[in-house]
């Protein structure tokens, strides 16, 4: 086994994980809405007990992923472990795909009878008795009231079916509307070099309120691995929804660019570069950790060095300047309060804006975990 990974408590009242977390989004394959093209299921559950053999705690799913096939890739991954040994297993409702035509984009519902339903779905293709984390995927948007929604997945806690209760994809208001009804355990919205925006509101409400958070897409899909090139993006497979993403379109040179000028830092602590991208992301105050993906073996030991490696002030004030000098992504690019020598305050700090409303909308269907 590695070297023990960082701990740290998942809000207040949550389970104490690692910083790093296994995503298995990849592993329900393509041919839905947002796959990511083919994936051998085989490949899938070998990277998922490698990396809890390497000491990652926790496993996060969603039932919407290839349509309910990753989670039953990972109930065959969990047979390889006695119960003593077994990860965490958070995973998701809200996200209601059609029957009848697995490329249409699921329906963002989050009625009580569906949740109760997804709940129960979600146990049986899991094979567990208790889901550790269950998290409303998406705020609903059929007219569902969230109090309603927050209401019935406390229920759930109640009734023993979950132990923990968090969302994604919530913003304040809606954060607090649920916390007026009862805790929330955690909450997982997208945070990446490229994507910083949450830390400019939710990550400080979430430190406020004892909230944990568990970032999504730390590498944005694989370009902050330090492994992405021209040739993968120009051959991603029609069903692999990166394919049309504008990261990895009219944004792929400068994106690329801006993972060239971290190599060096990566070069000298010996990791890298997917790691110095996630260890960024949990060096923000709030953040309890973050969700990575692996298709193999070989990725999950790419990024696992990400759960011990703290980036000291001199690497944070690099990768700052490498943001402004590529003028990569949108948000705050420091986690440090403290003025800068240039008279901005660093978390404050943001780099041009792009695009509009309809755009920033398209970028989260597009990245619709």
């Amino acid at each position: 086994m590695a070297d023990p990974l960082e701990r740290r408590r998942l809000g207040s009242d949550g389970p104490e994980i690692t910083t790093v977390g296994f995503g298995a989004w990849a592993a329900g394959g393509g041919d839905w809405a947002f796959g990511w093209g083919p994936q051998d299921d085989e490949h899938s559950i070998a990277a998922m007990r490698h990396a809890v053999e390497q000491g990652v705690s926790w496993i996060d799913t969603a039932a919407v992923y290839g349509l309910g096939h990753s989670e039953e890739v990972v109930r065959r991954a969990l047979g390889a472990f006695p119960d003593a040994d077994r990860p965490l297993i958070f995973t998701k409702c809200g996200l209601v795909w059609d029957g009848d035509d697995r490329r249409a984009e699921p329906e963002h519902a989050l009625h009580p009878d569906n949740i109760r339903w997804e709940c129960e779905s979600s146990l049986r293709r899991l094979g567990v008795d208790v889901i550790d984390l269950y998290q409303c995927h998406w705020p609903d948007e059929t007219g569902v009231p969230v109090e309603e929604s927050w209401g019935a997945m406390h229920e759930l806690v109640a009734e023993g079916k979950v132990r923990w209760v968090g969302v994604s994809n919530f913003d304040v208001g809606l954060l607090e509307r649920c916390q007026a009804v009862g805790s929330v355990t955690s909450l997982q919205p997208p945070f990446s070099l490229i994507r910083r925006d949450a830390a400019g509101d939710v990550l400080p409400w979430c430190e406020a309120n004892g909230v944990g958070v568990i970032v999504y897409s730390p590498m944005q899909a694989g370009l902050l691995s330090g492994t992405f090139t021209k040739e993968r993006a120009a051959g991603l497979p029609e069903d692999d929804w990166r394919a049309e993403d504008w990261n990895f379109t009219d944004g792929l040179e400068r994106n690329l660019d801006f993972v060239e000028r971290l190599r060096p830092l990566a070069e000298r602590r010996a990791t890298s570069v997917g790691a110095v991208a996630i260890a960024w992301t949990v060096s923000w105050p709030g953040v309890t950790g973050a969700i990575v993906g692996a298709r193999s073996n070989a990725q999950v030991d790419g990024w696992l060095p990400a759960g011990g490696l703290d980036l000291t002030t001199e690497e944070l004030e690099h990768i700052e300047q490498a943001l402004v000098a590529t003028g990569v992504g949108d948000g705050p690019r420091h986690p440090s309060p403290l003025v800068r020598s240039d008279g901005g305050r660093a978390a404050r700090a943001t780099s041009a804006g792009r695009g509009t409303s309809w755009w920033r909308r398209r970028v989260d269907r597009r990245t619709s975990r």
